[in-house]
């Protein structure tokens, strides 16, 4: 399959309603939202011309909980608790692990990816030739986070570096979709076409190398501070998301090329293309590690940004703050540490891999966090895409505006 080029970006319990005042009230919203949500669907399959799987959006705010999707004709049932691919949210999450080792006295933000894990004789990152890609010397974990490092992103751009038009990425996915693909992989393409944006803080550009390189250094941490084998999804599982962090939420980060099967119950991605419709739900994850290898459900994507954003996570606020505020100054967007400032919305960041669109934020004025599943791209033209990526922002806006927000 030839894939588009990215530059960006349980069982189902009835809800029980809090803050909302009396049950009428509540009735309200639930179906102002529902009307809402189904004139966005319904705009959308008219401007597209086709029928939309699904679109659903989760929301937490004061005044209650609510949940709202609209299923197409050829769409499946999607609940708060169906798990999907949420891609590039995973840079949040990377982010955050990053953090907790800032907190924890395990890196310094500031150091060169070349200097050596603090207590440690070890580098950050492996001190070997084929790791030598253009200005790593120069490069700090603070530039990776702030996509201000330079770093050439071989899943995303084929402008200077592309197999028959492919990038590196999809070349290898399209000769060997079971390709076990890792950071060194990554570097040493880097190295040996000389791949590179220009020196750091000079350029900002959005590129899923660079958190791959990040899921390296926190494999390589803590690997040096357990004194054992570490890979980035067992710091993940073990620190952030699994049942001994402070926040369990059940979600995932497949690493192995072998390991494509979504959790049960999951809603499958789906593409439009002009001549054929692609299923999705099967992915060589290996390809996105630390970058877009998250599987979660929206009651989790929202949960992990509430707790996250408000200093009831791993992070403190202090450090949640250092997230959503730390831009570097190559930066012309609103993205500081692994984190969007979306306007209207709130912070956190979106996703699109292959089928799948999704967004999750949470804003601190008003204690809003809203999630957003739309599993369908159409690329028929690039006016269509858009088209669709649009619909996250403005699904979560009328979301929030629905409820008073």
């Amino acid at each position: 399959m030839k894939k588009l080029k990215l530059l960006t970006l349980s069982l189902f319990l009835p809800f029980i309603f809090a803050g909302c005042g009396d049950n009428e009230t509540e009735k309200d919203y639930q179906l102002e939202l529902d009307a809402v949500m189904k004139n966005i669907h319904s705009n959308l399959q008219r401007d597209l011309n086709t029928d939309v799987p699904s679109l659903s959006v989760y929301i937490v705010s004061p005044r209650g909980t609510y949940f709202s999707t609209v299923k197409g004709t050829n769409g499946s049932v999607v609940t708060p608790n169906t798990y999907f691919r949420f891609a590039s949210n995973t840079k949040n999450f990377t982010s955050t692990a990053i953090l907790k080792m800032m907190q924890d006295g395990w890196l310094n933000l500031d150091d060169k990816i070349t200097a050596n894990i603090p207590g440690t004789t070890v580098s950050y990152t492996p001190d070997v030739a084929d790791w030598n890609f253009p200005h790593k010397n120069e490069i700090t974990i603070r530039q990776i986070l702030q996509h201000n490092a330079g770093i050439y992103d071989l899943t995303n751009d084929a402008s200077q570096y592309n197999i028959g038009g492919e990038t590196y990425a999809e070349h290898m996915l399209t000769t060997n979709p079971d390709f076990q693909f890792s950071a060194s992989d990554y570097a040493k393409v880097l190295k040996d076409h000389n791949l590179t944006y220009g020196p750091p803080n000079t350029v900002y550009h959005y590129s899923n190398t660079g958190y791959t390189i990040l899921s390296e250094i926190v494999a390589r941490i803590y690997s040096q501070k357990t004194n054992s084998i570490k890979t980035y999804g067992d710091f993940m599982f073990d620190q952030i998301v699994g049942p001994g962090s402070k926040k369990p939420l059940g979600i995932k980060f497949p690493e192995l090329a072998s390991d494509k099967q979504l959790p049960s119950p999951y809603v499958k991605g789906l593409i439009k293309f002009s001549s054929h419709d692609e299923v999705t739900d099967q992915k060589n994850a290996s390809a996105h590690i630390g970058e877009g290898n998250g599987v979660g459900t929206m009651v989790m994507l929202s949960d992990y940004i509430r707790t996250l954003m408000k200093g009831q996570n791993v992070l403190y606020a202090s450090s949640a703050e250092l997230m959503r505020t730390s831009k570097g100054p190559a930066t012309t967007s609103g993205y500081a540490l692994g984190c969007s400032d979306f306007t209207g919305i709130g912070y956190g960041h979106n996703g699109a891999t292959e089928g799948y669109l999704s967004l999750m934020a949470y804003d601190p004025k008003s204690d809003v966090s809203v999630v957003v599943l739309f599993p369908f791209w159409d690329v028929r033209s690039d006016e269509k895409f858009i088209r669709c990526l649009n619909t996250l922002n403005t699904t979560a806006i009328e979301a929030k505006r629905t409820l008073g927000y």
